[in-house]
């Protein structure tokens, strides 16, 4: 028993030494390595020293660098996925005025009314429990099949609608979904009476952020069998989303449009989406002749499968400049009980879904920020060796790994997580409804922010416009 301990011992000791040896004469190469790389970068002359890429970098962007190099290597028109990395003026700049002495919060136990009706002089007004809806997302064009029904089945247990984008019409989306805003868009699928009365509203869809109002093509490659013989497309057909509606040359076309859906579908609410630009309040008005019941308005923050770079970073109006435009076009012209304005692009928290609604939104698209909720730690299925969009996409090489009942239970622990912290917003300050919120539970903590929203300055009183 002696020798056995003892033996023991001494190899306890001699793994101790060893590993002694090592993280000494480890220590001594790392200091050597820095020791001679900061002699370097501390003593050679600009032009040789690596340093002027960190420089270089700094000046021309890194994310400049590397979308150039993109272009260098395929010498094709690069497309980003999800979005813009630009950093707009946002919601950030404003924070809400809570109640304290003047004004009291409300009790804990009290309920808070969240629902939200979409298009409520429509003869079928959309009544919705939550003002978060499903953004579109586009089946074959863009996510798959178990993506979209993840969606629907997820809204559907929170009393909201889903959307379906530009894809085809999914009759099981249909079948899993207790609302479903079918988009009315620029590809030749998805215009027979039958997809279209299934509706419970429809967006016309003229533009979009990321994308603008271009053509947008996906070759046979990237589709589906199946999503091909939805569309109509032969196998080795793309899928062309044209860049104008044939049927739609002027605004006496689109009344036409809005009036036979609206008889088609028997009254549902029939809206129009749109990249908002400078030339925001004219086509508002176009829009509200047209006789629509709302208006969505997609900002150059959002985000899609792929688009230019030039078009997300640099063309139409960030979202909270359009929202509080828009806002106001609609009390000047006293349309906010008749059109309802609905918002998408940037919106990633439960402080700004907030604060839109504040700005005078009546809903808030949710899109990335629920796709990569909803995936949740399914990503780790993907990374690290591929993108996790490949979890999502119709053609992903990961697609059949994506858990569509996990996802669907993500959804619905998002949206109730995200009403509720909305919710503890309302009572704070001191309301029952979030209909009741305003800009005037608003301050804004800069006068850029102050001058683009007419929401007054947290630091002077009366300073700033507030409406």
């Amino acid at each position: 028993m002696g020798n056995f301990l003892a033996a023991m011992a001494a190899s306890f000791v001699a793994v101790a030494l060893f590993f002694t040896i090592v993280y000494m004469l480890h220590r001594k190469l790392v200091k050597a390595f820095v020791q001679r790389f900061l002699t370097r970068l501390l003593t050679d002359e600009y032009v040789e020293n690596i340093w002027e890429i960190v420089s270089a970098l700094r000046r021309s962007g890194a994310q400049n660098v590397f979308e150039n190099s993109l272009r260098a290597e395929f010498g094709t028109v690069i497309k980003r996925p999800l979005g813009s990395p630009r950093a707009f003026l946002h919601f950030d700049g404003l924070m809400f005025n809570p109640a304290q002495i003047y004004r009291l919060t409300v009790s804990e136990d009290a309920d808070v009314d969240t629902r939200v009706i979409i298009g409520p002089r429509a003869k079928k007004p959309l009544t919705l429990q939550t003002p978060l809806i499903v953004a579109a997302f586009g089946y074959g064009v863009g996510v798959s099949e178990k993506v979209k029904l993840a969606l629907a089945r997820g809204a559907r247990q929170v009393g909201t609608a889903s959307n379906t984008g530009e894809g085809p019409f999914l009759q099981s989306e249909r079948d899993a979904a207790d609302f479903l805003i079918v988009q009315y868009h620029r590809g030749a699928w998805l215009k027979e009476d039958r997809y279209l009365t299934q509706a419970d509203a429809i967006e016309i869809h003229f533009g979009q952020g990321a994308t603008a109002g271009l053509e947008s093509v996906t070759p046979p490659e990237l589709l589906t069998p199946e999503a091909q013989q939805m569309m109509g497309l032969k196998a080795e057909e793309s899928a062309v989303i044209r860049a104008n509606f044939p049927n739609i040359k002027d605004s006496k076309d689109l009344r036409h449009v809005v009036h036979e859906l609206k008889e088609m579908t028997g009254g549902v609410p029939i809206g129009v989406k749109m990249l908002p630009t400078h030339d925001l309040e004219r086509d508002l008005q176009l829009a509200v002749e047209a006789g629509v019941d709302f208006v969505t308005l997609d900002g150059a923050q959002a985000a899609t499968k792929g688009s230019p770079i030039i078009i997300e970073d640099n063309f139409g109006l960030p979202t909270v400049y359009a929202l509080c435009r828009a806002a106001r076009f609609l009390k000047e012209k006293k349309l906010q009980s008749r059109v309802s304005l609905l918002v998408s692009g940037g919106l990633s928290e439960p402080g700004h879904y907030l604060k839109a609604l504040a700005l005078g939104a009546d809903a808030v698209y949710i899109g990335s920020a629920l796709l990569f909720a909803m995936t949740h730690v399914q990503v780790t299925k993907s990374v690290p060796w591929e993108n996790p969009l490949e979890l999502v996409l119709d053609d992903g090489n990961q697609a059949e790994a994506f858990d569509a009942d996990e996802a669907e239970r993500c959804v619905v622990n998002f949206f109730t997580s995200s009403v509720e912290e909305m919710k503890l917003g309302v009572r704070a300050l001191g309301k029952r409804a979030i209909s009741e919120v305003n800009r005037s539970d608003l301050c804004a903590l800069d006068s850029w922010t102050a001058d683009v929203t007419g929401v007054g300055l947290c630091y002077g009183a009366g300073v700033g416009r507030r409406t």
